[in-house]
């Protein structure tokens, strides 16, 4: 299929804001989820890589050549938008066949390619309904059938599933990923939501404010934070700030909020810095003792297999997830307010400024 590489990618607004630069590299066959807030970037990033928003600086491989001024036609791309876009006056077989035939295919070549992605998507009992006469999921599935009808090398999604129900939602990653993995289609997905992009991926790059602050796996992302934005952005890492006030073999003593953690690490008495620590290596408890740090108990939300409880420590809020049915009926039946709690060893991730 494709390598795509974005090498200093810009673009610049009328206002004086800008995207960029972009540095990025999706690899050949990969599904790589462009991932952040409202007004990161996202969708402007993906949208270069079409063709159909100009760049005013940087370069854009595909294998190696340079496709900055290329027409979004010739790119060979398929393209999956938020709003399916599909044509209400044709029917599914000749919104799927609309690429092919706009492309010159023989007939009985655009048939075949048809039949073969209504069976591949399951929508072959769909192909003689008007557009008007099918379900947001099956509209979707259309959608990426018309855009993988021409077999491009590039496949971009923009927010594909955003209007679709939580299930039907869960649904189609499951469908997106597999038919993914069985084209070997090089991919970039975009999302605002955390668990669709690490449902599907293979990397997730981040971005913050129109840059790429970090991409990995989302194993990597999750474990090892590279900063606070990342952190909370994806939940997985509670933020506090502290202070060395002793480092004695390789054994730090942090002060925050005037209580002392202790982990492994090296540093100069007098430094502070910024650590994260998940949810799940927060250790909570209702036992009473003055050797303990306290928490206010905010609220404690049922999970499959865990409960999320929140804290308030001093103003700073904390996620713990526990197993423990027994600790959260005996916070619940004895309206406990506050809460003990301290860090696993070794579950330290310091922050990057």
């Amino acid at each position: 299929m494709v390598n795509v590489k974005l090498n200093g990618l810009i673009r610049e607004f009328d206002d004086g804001s800008r995207i960029g630069p972009i540095d990025l590299e999706v690899r050949d066959g990969e599904l790589l989820t462009l991932l952040g807030p409202s007004g990161s970037g996202k969708t402007t990033t993906l949208r270069m890589v079409a063709g159909f928003i100009e760049n005013v600086g940087g370069s854009l491989l595909f294998n190696g050549k340079n496709m900055v001024n290329v027409e979004p036609r010739n790119r060979n791309i398929g393209m999956v938008f938020q709003s399916v876009a599909l044509f209400p006056n044709m029917t599914v077989f000749e919104n799927i066949s609309f690429g092919p035939d706009m492309a010159g295919w023989k007939r009985d070549r655009t048939i075949e390619r048809v039949e073969e992605l209504a069976e591949l998507l399951d929508i072959r009992h769909l192909l003689l309904r008007k557009i008007s006469e099918v379900s947001g999921g099956e509209a979707q599935r259309v959608a990426l059938a018309r855009a993988l009808a021409t077999n491009p090398e590039l496949l971009l999604l923009d927010e594909p599933l955003s209007a679709l129900d939580l299930q039907l939602r869960e649904r189609l990653q499951s469908e997106i990923r597999r038919i993914q993995r069985k084209l070997k289609i090089t991919t970039i997905y975009v999302t605002h939501s955390q668990d669709e992009a690490f449902a599907i991926s293979d990397r997730v790059a981040i971005l913050d404010d129109g840059l790429v602050v970090q991409v990995g796996t989302p194993e990597e992302l999750y474990d090892a934070p590279a900063n606070e934005f990342v952190a909370r952005f994806l939940g997985s890492g509670n933020v506090f700030s502290g202070k060395v006030i002793d480092a004695n073999q390789q054994i730090l003593r942090i002060e925050v909020e005037g209580n002392l953690f202790e982990f492994p690490g090296e540093s100069e008495v007098g430094s502070e810095f910024k650590f994260s620590v998940k949810p799940e290596d927060v250790i909570i408890s209702d036992f009473k003792s003055q050797n303990l740090t306290y928490a206010e108990l905010v609220s404690i939300t049922p999970q499959v297999g865990s409960f999320k409880v929140n804290l308030d420590f001093n103003g700073i809020p904390i996620i713990a997830l526990t197993y423990d049915e027994d600790l959260v009926k005996r916070l619940r039946v004895n309206g406990v307010k506050t809460i003990a709690f301290s860090f696993k060893e070794d579950s330290i991730i310091i922050l990057r400024d």
